[in-house]
């Protein structure tokens, strides 16, 4: 599959589209507009890869809906050369977000067929993030700690403590937290033991899984 200026019409459609959603971050619109949706996708999908929906990939896994990628990346309020840890590398599409974003981006992916096969995409199409791993999310990345934000992109049964310990002072976990739905949430950490904590609403995710090593 290629890249033409048939998918880049669709994508200025699916910014607009964002735009009347309430995404504001003028950094998160022009990632969205920028980078191939369809490619990260099986080519069955291509025609349907710039609506603002979510689609199966490899592994019973699913590339999120536009919205929620730009609605997660909206609230971690990335700065070019913040650190921040991805949990569920998945299709790699909210990978390339967070690098179009100038992030420096460690991610971790547990399931094996997904984790090979995106490290090799994302070097194809010129994303190099920091570190992408195989592991357990759960336990995120201690070694390259801390972050300036964490992002979850699936549904976790409750807040897994390493990744608020992993964050530095002032910085940022957004997770979905929840059964299904999920409610998306936004911890702050205020200090070493206090964080604020804010909600916004229910999202759809597949679980975050654990112990797979």
């Amino acid at each position: 599959m290629k890249d033409t200026l048939r998918h880049a019409g669709k994508r200025k459609q699916l910014v607009d589209v964002l735009i009347q959603k309430g995404i504001k971050d003028n950094a998160v619109l022009m990632a969205i507009g920028k980078i191939p949706r369809h490619l990260f996708m099986d080519s069955g999908f291509e025609d349907h890869a710039y609506q603002d929906k979510a689609f199966p990939i490899a592994a019973d896994q699913t590339i999120s809906q536009p919205y929620t990628v730009a609605f997660q990346s909206e609230l971690l309020q990335v700065k070019r050369g913040d650190k921040v840890l991805e949990i569920g590398t998945g299709s790699g599409y909210q990978t390339a977000v967070l690098c179009e974003l100038g992030a420096k981006v460690y991610s971790i992916e547990r399931q094996k067929e997904l984790f090979k096969k995106t490290k090799l995409f994302l070097s194809k199409l010129g994303y190099r993030p920091k570190h992408l791993s195989f592991g357990d999310g759960y336990k995120g990345l201690v070694e390259h700690a801390p972050y300036h934000s964490i992002i979850v992109t699936a549904g976790a049964p409750y807040v897994p403590k390493p990744l608020l310990s992993q964050l530095q002072i002032g910085g940022r976990l957004v997770i979905p937290v929840g059964d299904d739905p999920q409610i998306m949430t936004l911890f702050v950490r205020k200090s070493e033991k206090e964080f604020e904590k804010r909600e916004f609403g229910e999202f759809r995710f597949v679980p975050l899984l654990e112990d797979k090593n």
